[in-house]
């Protein structure tokens, strides 16, 4: 589970003190990701540019803002009016041995498993069902493959922010609006990756499940200045069996006695979701994110709530056999943007000014 003083803002001496290592390391990785950035935008490494538009989806912070759901989102929808999308992962915890580039989905079927793909490429494939999906820790690698095999005219990167090896030309950063910033302190003192400063070279802004903290609020104006922001949240939109069957609504779980299966950056969104259906949680198994589950990890359920629940992004990692007769079910979450046609109409202008 996340560590406590991610969040926490205010914290006495004695906090300050114990957590005192982690913000010298944190001094330590703030000159290696400025090196990392400068490296590039010095042109003392060159960047990779592609023959296709370049979105970059991704977060200041660490796990859990949105952006594989922002991602899927924008790449489904490019896709709808007209445009030639791929959407290209870097395959996080994937099988060390797995080729350069690795197609899950050709928009069609799934060709990968969970060992060649990672578990948020096989997400993306299920909610940008038409869109092929690559992962490779090199994305303009994965855009070639892109280029050649499927004729892409727009790569989506998942979680680019911070792969400055390739170029882009519309840079989106996504924030969970009941997290914002966290303790506005770098890795591994806190969620972020960069300072907040480096927003200054993001085009816009999604708050999911917003708005951000009023603090939050202002900083992101300091330092984006007049930016476009769009705002979408986390919708149930099914519940189904673990071991298959047919979906029913989310909102059979309203008065059940559910417990929470998750291995999430933050479990909190999952957490207020199923509150939000009425749930009652009386126990709850949270691992770290991405999470390789084992058998053990789902041992005992059935003694400490009739009914469980978890993510998508979980149930890849579970076989139904492991649950035994453990009423086990899958809360399907969707996206929904706000503004859908002014996001896309931002987006298309972006794309046609670019270069």
């Amino acid at each position: 589970m996340r560590a406590r003083w991610i969040e926490e803002r205010q914290q006495n001496a004695r906090w300050r003190a114990a957590l005192l290592p982690l913000y010298l390391a944190a001094l330590g990785y703030r000159l290696g990701a400025r090196l990392h950035r400068e490296a590039y935008e010095r042109r003392w490494i060159s960047r990779r540019r592609l023959a296709c538009r370049v979105v970059s989806v991704g977060g200041l912070t660490v796990g859990g803002s949105g952006k594989t759901p922002v991602s899927a989102w924008i790449a489904a929808r490019l896709g709808e009016r007209g445009h030639a999308v791929a959407l290209a992962s870097r395959g996080y915890r994937r099988s060390s041995g797995s080729e350069r580039v690795t197609l899950v989905s050709d928009g069609r079927f799934v060709r990968a498993d969970l060992s060649q793909a990672g578990d948020e490429p096989l997400l993306l494939a299920a909610h940008a069902p038409a869109v092929p999906v690559l992962v490779g820790a090199d994305r303009g690698l994965v855009g070639l493959r892109a280029i050649a095999a499927f004729g892409s005219d727009v790569l989506v990167l998942d979680d680019g922010f911070a792969h400055h090896r390739l170029a882009r030309d519309v840079e989106v950063v996504c924030f969970d609006g009941s997290f914002g910033f966290g303790n506005r302190h770098l890795l591994p003192r806190g969620p972020l990756r960069e300072p907040p400063r480096a927003l200054g070279r993001a085009d816009g802004v999604v708050i999911v499940d917003g708005p951000l903290p009023e603090t939050d609020a202002a900083l992101l104006e300091r330092v984006l200045p007049g930016s476009p922001q769009f705002r979408a949240r986390r919708r149930p939109a099914g519940l189904r069996p673990l071991a298959g069957g047919g979906a029913g609504s989310p909102e059979e779980l309203a008065g059940t006695r559910v417990g929470m299966l998750t291995g999430l950056a933050r479990p909190d969104s999952f957490r207020r979701s199923l509150e939000s259906l009425g749930a009652e949680i009386v126990a709850e198994r949270c691992f770290r994110d991405h999470h390789r589950y084992c058998p053990a990890d789902v041992r005992g359920l059935r003694r400490q709530a009739p009914v469980w629940v978890t993510t998508e992004k979980d149930a890849v990692k579970i076989l139904p056999s492991w649950v035994g007769g453990t009423d086990l079910r899958v809360l399907a979450i969707e996206l929904e943007v706000e503004e859908p046609k002014r996001l896309l109409e931002w987006l298309e202008t972006q794309l046609r000014g670019a270069r």
